[in-house]
């Protein structure tokens, strides 16, 4: 973790240093909507800011708001933030980014799909993995990559996808039973992995 942050605060370091003298006689603004997330009733929407001519700070929500989603707990409030570097100009094709998030969920984690047996430790009861979720929250740090396409002088596509470390703190419920299926004497558990969690579609206006 010490390592990927020293490499955040380098990256940053180099985006401004190679930014540093440029001017930007108009500065722009986007909102966007994720069009990929809609169609399910799911909100990710952003405000992109440029900072300099090829550097843009991007701000972004996430919200999920299924209590149950084919059958899945599915409740995730995600708020990110990107620094991203465009290799031509700022909104115009290829950048790569740098991101931080937070999470709060009552959710089923992906590897909890399956009805497989679960046993907690070897003395604890055995359990069907899809009838076990999570509640707690998350801190991401991760990296983004894309490409914008202007479809006008005020429209322009996001298509991007981004991942990295998640470290999660939570408490394990039965579903139908409502008892803790972990260790209730714990406070929380812990999980660290490193996965994809931001990408989609994003339909820009600028204001």
């Amino acid at each position: 973790m010490k390592k990927l942050i020293f490499a955040f605060a380098i990256l940053f370091s180099v985006l401004h240093s190679a930014q540093s003298q440029d001017s930007v006689s108009a500065k722009k603004i986007y909102v966007k909507a994720n069009a990929l997330f809609l169609p399910i009733g799911i909100l990710n929407a952003g405000v992109e800011y440029q900072l300099k001519d090829k550097i843009t700070l991007q701000g972004d929500l996430f919200i999920s708001p299924w209590k149950s989603f084919a059958g899945k707990y599915m409740q995730i409030y995600m708020l990110g933030f990107d620094a991203r570097y465009y290799f031509k100009e700022a909104f115009k094709h290829w950048y790569v980014g740098a991101n931080i998030s937070g999470a709060r969920y009552i959710a089923q984690k992906w590897n909890y799909w399956s009805d497989e047996p679960y046993q907690y430790t070897s003395e604890s009861p055995i359990y069907i993995k899809s009838d076990l979720y999570q509640d707690g929250f998350s801190f991401m740090l991760g990296a983004t990559v894309g490409y914008q396409f202007q479809l006008n002088d005020r429209w322009n596509m996001d298509l991007y996808l981004g991942g990295g470390t998640s470290q999660g703190f939570y408490k394990g419920y039965h579903k139908e039973l409502g008892i803790r299926y972990d260790d209730a004497s714990r406070k929380r558990n812990r999980s660290g992995e490193w996965i994809p969690y931001r990408g989609g579609i994003m339909i820009g206006y600028k204001l």
